[in-house]
């Protein structure tokens, strides 16, 4: 499903508040999972560029544009230089 379809879904949709951020996340994770291209940073920030994402109005639409810049961003976690993880500290 385009991004254009899945915000003129989610401006359909009436949700506020926590309703409205489930409705984002799925469709999120469709935009994610069942795009025609990979869900990369680059693709996010094309996302962004279209004309209905910056338009978006309900709760819903928004909250999904707010995934869609969360997915611009590099992932930062714990795997250091060179590619190693950091081991967690185990509980005695």
């Amino acid at each position: 499903m385009s991004v254009t379809e899945i915000i003129a879904g989610l401006e359909q949709n009436g949700a506020t508040g926590d309703a409205a951020m489930v409705a984002a996340r799925l469709g999120f994770l469709e935009w994610a999972f069942a795009g025609a291209r990979p869900a990369t940073p680059d693709a996010a920030r094309a996302a962004l560029s279209e004309r209905a994402v910056q338009r978006a109005e309900s709760a819903a639409a928004q909250a999904f544009v707010a995934y869609l810049q969360d997915a611009t961003r590099p992932i930062t976690g714990s795997v250091r230089p060179g590619g190693k993880r950091r081991r967690r500290a185990r509980p005695h």
